[in-house]
């Protein structure tokens, strides 16, 4: 495994992109530095003729808790959000297979991204959660566009008003997750997927520009998505509900 940084880790093999969050001890919480590793990552391998899959999952028990909020803060939230945006980009761009191997629970845009996602698998000790009113944030990773056109309008209401707590079973009805395995049978993913190699990259390549949401309208949501974003963080509400937040999470 291949060392981005202490906190990504990346591997090639049989066509694959392996990239693993590795930061167990936070939940795998996304700093800025993280997200322009991610970017770095998606851009480079887009133009390496050798990947035909960016498969994305983590160590630990989490597969992320979301945005590290307190490494956010340090860099001020409004540079942060430039970040995230344009990993968001990048994710939207990429030409190849995104797949994700959901290990753990998945919370805010751990979840959200995965509606831009072409196969998400999951292990059965996984769960989704946007927990966006209780912070006093908006829905991002295109989650406004994506969700209500992958789950129906009700259910995404449900998720992203009011922070529903969906698992992985349900995850997989409503079509957001393709297979969820027996946690302790997770591996069996990688032997699955390492059969790509066997196939042809044009075909799926082809496929994929066909069966891709609008790229257009994503790139269009993700920087409305991040007005909102923005407008929100400078209100004097957020600081209140993140002080609140960071407080019960310290206590659990």
């Amino acid at each position: 495994m291949t060392h981005v940084s202490s906190f990504i880790l990346s591997s090639l093999k049989n066509g694959i992109q392996k990239v693993v969050l590795n930061k167990p001890a936070k939940k795998n919480a996304l700093s800025p530095q993280m997200y322009k590793e991610l970017t770095m990552l998606l851009n480079e391998s887009a133009e390496n003729n050798e990947v035909m899959v960016f498969a994305l999952t983590a160590n630990g028990d989490f597969f992320s808790s979301g945005n590290d909020l307190i490494a956010s803060m340090e860099l001020t939230l409004s540079s942060s959000l430039v970040i995230i945006k344009e990993f968001i980009d990048a994710v939207i761009m990429y030409p190849k297979l995104l797949i994700a191997v959901v290990n753990g629970p998945a919370i805010g845009i751990a979840t959200t991204i995965l509606g831009i996602f072409d196969i998400v698998y999951a292990s059965d000790k996984a769960y989704f959660q946007t927990p966006f009113s209780s912070l006093g944030l908006v829905a991002e990773g295109c989650s406004s566009y994506t969700f209500p056109r992958l789950l129906g309008h009700s259910k995404a209401g449900e998720m992203l008003y009011l922070g529903y707590k969906m698992n992985a079973q349900e995850a997989n009805q409503y079509g957001l997750v393709s297979k969820v395995y027996n946690h302790d049978s997770l591996e069996e993913v990688w032997n699955y997927l390492n059969m790509i190699s066997t196939l042809s990259s044009q075909s799926i390549l082809a496929t994929k520009r066909l069966c891709k949401w609008n790229k257009e309208i994503l790139l269009k949501v993700n920087k409305e998505e991040m007005k909102e974003l923005k407008n929100l963080i400078e209100s004097p509400e957020l600081s209140e509900r993140m002080l609140s937040f960071l407080t019960r999470k310290n206590k659990l």
